[in-house]
């Protein structure tokens, strides 16, 4: 069976089982740079928290080839991802946001409220309309696993949604700064879900995508993808305004543990007619897939960061997949 890239891409495994996150950058604005209440900082990759007592523990994160620990008032359990440049947390239902300086601000969102039928004991991820949450128009998003989407503003009482829709069990919340909404796309990505919450109606509007230019397939490539496991994410280029819906898939992968490994990807960029075409070609561009919050950027923001590239950072994983290298019909 042959591969789906024409030379092998590069993967890499950490040396020590961890729960892998990465850390957002500030929303970049025209000049390339963000002046919000979080300092720019390249995209960093949460390696493990290491508990020191008192209910601390010693955060350990990899940036720009150094290891820098930072200490969080949390146990290793209770921490759930980033979003924007902030450390999220979880502990006994309640949702806590963190920086990452080393005199680390810490803000704490009132008590969770678990709808009837649901559960708000594991996160599926965060997501946050502005760098700060203390900002007023801030609004933050938190999906469950399962069909549970809360959404919160400072100064006001968690809004508490129950999609009953099963596509969206598993889903990924994003914010679209383009349209000012929350996305969420269901499962196999024929569908998209959105919440404008300026609007007094909280429901969520559905939209069917419609997928083109699909690239031939091999057989080999068919049954190559008919045995890994299937997710979907949205990101968005601040930059150019872009949305593209990334299919990952991946497979089992031998050896004394059970890992996974990312076989393949797909990437399709959405259009506002409802459409989402297939791309090979995202330009300048770098997608960065994580256990928390996806996000893209321009390759020249920061070094290491090649164009055209779609990264993956997850347990134990960190894949990356030239998009011009993909060859379906081999």
């Amino acid at each position: 069976m042959r591969l789906l890239l024409s030379e092998p891409s590069k993967i890499y495994f950490f040396q020590k089982p961890v729960s892998v996150f990465v850390r957002s950058c500030p929303p970049i604005h025209s000049n390339g740079f963000s002046s919000s209440c979080l300092p720019q900082a390249p995209p960093c990759v949460i390696m493990y928290v290491d508990p020191c007592g008192d209910d601390l523990g010693k955060l350990v994160i990899r940036k720009a080839g150094d290891i820098t620990p930072l200490e969080k008032p949390t146990n290793e359990m209770g921490t759930i991802g980033s979003s924007n440049g902030w450390l999220t947390t979880l502990n006994d239902g309640v949702i806590g946001f963190q920086d990452n300086d080393l005199n680390p601000k810490r803000i704490s969102l009132p008590p969770l409220v678990t709808l009837p039928y649901c559960q708000t004991q594991v996160v599926t991820n965060v997501a946050m309309s502005s760098t700060c949450p203390e900002e007023e128009d801030c609004v933050v998003a938190v999906k469950f696993l399962g069909p549970q989407l809360s959404f919160f503003r400072p100064n006001s009482e968690w809004i508490d949604i129950r999609i009953q829709n099963p596509s969206f069990l598993s889903s990924h919340v994003m914010y679209s700064k383009k349209d000012d909404v929350f996305l969420i796309p269901g499962s196999g990505g024929h569908l998209m879900g959105s919440w404008d919450l300026k609007k007094p109606d909280k429901n969520p509007k559905f939209r069917r995508l419609r997928f083109r230019k699909i690239p031939f397939m091999s057989s080999d490539n068919k049954a190559l993808l008919d045995t890994c496991c299937k997710s979907e994410h949205l990101v968005e280029s601040r930059t150019t305004g872009e949305i593209f819906l990334v299919k990952l898939y991946k497979k089992t992968i031998d050896g004394g543990t059970a890992r996974v490994k990312t076989e393949a990807v797909m990437v399709f960029k959405l259009d506002d007619k409802g459409s989402a075409v297939y791309t090979h070609d995202i330009g300048h561009l770098c997608i960065f897939i994580t256990k928390s919050e996806p996000f893209c950027l321009p390759s020249t923001s920061f070094p290491d960061m090649y164009p055209n590239h779609v990264v993956i950072l997850d347990l134990n994983e960190t894949s990356i997949f030239n998009l011009a290298d993909l060859k379906w019909n081999c």
